[in-house]
């Protein structure tokens, strides 16, 4: 499978969160407004590639030639865990409004399942190491792109004549389904 194949089938076809419902409590928490959602975008794809680029290794490197494959989840965790403090004190120092806007969704990058899918996908898939970093890079950044076409949607819902018993999350739901549709007719993209 080339680069470009992997990425488009990642981002738009398999869109991790309009295709396979995954990360969707950072997808509606995170969405508010734009800049936060490019800055939650931002923080989850440095996270997934540099997990992916230091998993890819440790995984094949170190798990299976010492036949620990078992602990990969632990591993995998703990590296992911790492990399979100690492976000987390650049953002603090460098970026405080935004480290305050994302408040607990920051730290919950952590426990991102998007992350950790991609991590365990990219090894599944049998990518080596750059497709498997063409792969986070596509996953992360379909992540962002919905964050960021939410966002635009919860702002014009503003203003929109929204039944009394759909505002709030239901409206989100519906709107994301929506989307989701339109995503699905991605499908036929790639054969």
């Amino acid at each position: 499978m080339n680069l470009v194949s992997i990425f488009l089938t990642a981002f738009l076809i398999n869109n991790v969160v309009f295709m396979r419902y995954i990360a969707l409590c950072p997808f509606i928490g995170m969405s508010t407004d734009v800049p936060k959602s490019v800055g939650m975008g931002l923080a989850v794809t440095f996270v997934t590639v540099l997990a992916t680029v230091v998993t890819w290794p440790i995984y094949h490197y170190v798990l299976v030639p010492l036949n620990l494959s078992f602990l990969q989840i632990l591993v995998f965790i703990l590296v992911i865990a790492s990399l979100v403090q690492l976000v987390e004190f650049f953002l603090k120092k460098n970026v405080p409004g935004l480290y305050a806007s994302m408040g607990i969704y920051l730290p919950l990058i952590t426990t991102n399942c998007a992350i950790l899918a991609v991590t365990f996908d990219a090894i599944t898939n049998g990518y080596n190491l750059i497709e498997s970093v063409v792969f986070a890079v596509a996953v992360a950044l379909g992540f962002s792109l919905a964050l960021i076409l939410l966002a635009g949607l919860r702002d014009r819902m503003k203003t929109a004549p929204i039944p009394k018993f759909l505002e709030g999350t239901p409206i989100l739901f519906v709107a994301t389904s929506l989307v989701a549709v339109a995503f699905m007719g991605f499908a036929g993209l790639i054969k």
